[in-house]
């Protein structure tokens, strides 16, 4: 496991009477826990209302939490001076449509204000990081364009850009694919994925669960009553937990593609109360999560710079493993593993899903019929 970098504990948080123009105390969140270490993906979800954005910014000290912290290294970030903190993460806000006449670059490069002195000017350095970061993200062309002349869309990569021009431990963004077609969306999350690789702890909130499935490692189901659920992103983004925070009856199934097999969910109703929708488990042909099963997993990385992952998360899983072969195949620069699992079927896709996170590999996982 990587070494904690961020964590909350028994976080809760209250907005007072006076807050919400009178009235009693409302208890946003309960008693949150988690922990993220550097290099992993954290999705917060949960339905509207439910505090998504209020825990990110308890998470930055905009807000305070009524009981619990956060930590940052072990330290509590109350503790902590404002340089201090904005030295090490950075937030990305929901887009609003912007006033300020700043053009896009110069307000990527306010992202590196926390690395200059106070009395100090950018320097070149500081500029090329900037428009390294605007060139990653496909936004080069905003450079000299004012904010208040760009879509919301664009502003939400400006955004985002000035927030990884900062070069923090740790990127907090809040709904970071709002307001961004299919293609910038992409960009986002494989950017998150790609700050990961490099060490960089990443939390997002998002409206996506397959967006969670797909990239985080963990995942925070915020449920709207304050309680929460935490944990691997397989256990955390379920059918059932879905329906029991969103109300809603969803499938989650598999999409493969060439190189994996991705998960998805599609919503397919309002859950009724009294059970919801006949013939749960669609999206495993009708057998318990948490069954035994066999399986056979096939992984092929370029090269050997993922060996050490992949070989770590194997070796978390070694009690599935009946069976191992590698393959080499210099002439392509691949190495190919199959191997053949026996154990909690949960436990399976939870190894899948780990592997599917690591860049530059490709991994998919048959299971053999009941």
């Amino acid at each position: 496991m990587s070494e904690v970098i961020l964590s909350v504990e028994n976080g809760s948080f209250a907005y007072s009477g006076r807050a919400r123009g009178g009235g009693a105390e409302k208890l946003i969140l309960d008693n949150v826990n988690f922990e993220l270490g550097s290099g992993e993906i954290l999705a917060v979800l949960g339905p509207n209302g439910a505090g998504k954005t209020t825990m990110l910014r308890c998470v930055t000290d905009m807000l305070h939490w009524k009981s619990g912290r956060a930590l940052l290294g072990g330290e509590d970030i109350r503790s902590m001076s404002p340089r201090k903190l904005w030295s090490r993460m950075a937030y990305v806000p929901q887009a609003k449509s912007a006033a300020t006449s700043f053009t896009a670059f110069q307000t990527v490069l306010l992202g590196r204000s926390s690395r200059i002195g106070t009395f100090s000017s950018p320097k070149q350095a500081d500029m090329d990081i900037a428009e390294s970061v605007m060139e990653r993200l496909g936004i080069a062309h905003l450079a000299d364009k004012p904010c208040y002349a760009i879509s919301g869309g664009e502003l939400q990569m400006v955004l985002i850009a000035r927030a990884m021009a900062a070069e923090p431990e740790i990127l907090v963004l809040d709904e970071p694919e709002s307001n961004l077609d299919f293609r910038n969306q992409l960009v986002v999350l494989d950017t998150m994925s790609e700050l990961a690789s490099e060490g960089v702890a990443c939390v997002f909130n998002t409206h996506y669960p397959a967006h969670a499935l797909q990239r985080a490692d963990k995942s925070l189901l915020l449920n709207g009553d304050g309680t929460s659920i935490y944990g691997e992103t397989t256990a955390v983004v379920t059918e059932d937990n879905i329906r029991k925070a969103f109300g809603v009856e969803a499938v989650i199934g598999e999409i493969e593609t060439d190189a994996n097999v991705m998960r998805n969910v599609v919503p397919v109703g309002i859950a009724r109360e009294a059970g919801g929708f006949a013939g749960g488990g669609a999206a495993d042909g009708g057998k318990a999560a948490d069954g035994q099963a066999v399986a056979s997993a096939t992984i092929i990385m370029e090269g050997n710079d993922t060996a050490e992952a992949v070989n770590a998360i194997l070796h978390e899983y070694n009690y599935l493993l009946i069976g191992r072969m590698g393959m080499p195949h210099r002439r392509r620069g691949l190495y190919i593993i199959n191997v053949t699992l026996d154990g909690p079927r949960r436990d399976i896709e939870a190894m899948t899903h780990k592997l599917g996170l690591i860049r530059g590999i490709s991994v998919k996982t048959t299971f053999a019929r009941q």
